[in-house]
């Protein structure tokens, strides 16, 4: 595995430190006005889920990992496990149903994700960027309430609630982007 100086870590990266497999979530380059400069890292532990403030100098060395990315189908959710089948290798995974926090609903069955594997340990999900979902209820179009940006409150199929232009209306199908959760456009 390939060794990066402590100045190098950016937010994302995989680094092995003190025995476990780290994901750098924050980092700030810091010059103090007395001694050398150093990289305060926040880091997120993918075993465990556990927080670590690390602070790390140019000089110092530490190993970046590289995960291998899967794309895997959702097959059940099980005793607070997510089930995914690989669909070359028919190679079935767990993972616990609260790796994917607050974007848990969005999950489909049949739906294709991408599985992070370090060696034969599978380690995290990511959702695709944009998924459909049908409006179950939103409030009746205002007449006159045209101001640009004004949204309303809708609920989707899933139970998240999210905002929605106007013009949008229950039982039509919309596109949600799962990371920042808002309204992107019809489907």
């Amino acid at each position: 595995m390939p060794k990066i100086n402590g100045n190098e870590i950016r937010p994302g990266n995989v680094l092995e430190h003190n025995g476990g497999l780290w994901v750098a979530v924050k980092v700030d380059h810091v010059k103090p006005g007395k001694g050398g400069a150093f990289a305060q890292v926040e880091m997120k532990n993918l075993r465990n889920g556990s927080k670590l403030n690390e602070r790390f100098r140019s000089a110092d060395k530490v190993e970046r990992v590289r995960l291998e990315q899967k794309d895997m189908q959702f097959l059940y959710e099980t005793d607070g496990m997510l089930v995914f089948m690989d669909t070359e290798t028919f190679d079935q995974v767990e993972l616990p149903a609260d790796i994917l926090g607050e974007r848990r609903p969005f999950l489909q069955d049949g739906m294709t994700i991408q599985v992070e594997f370090h060696e034969a340990e599978a380690l995290s999900a990511a959702l695709p960027q944009k998924v459909t979902c049908t409006i179950e209820e939103t409030e009746p179009v205002v007449k006159g309430q045209t101001a640009a940006n004004s949204f309303k409150p809708a609920l989707l199929d899933n139970g998240v609630r999210v905002s929605v232009p106007p013009f949008v209306g229950p039982g039509e199908a919309i596109v949600v982007n799962t990371e920042t959760m808002e309204y992107a456009e019809r489907a």
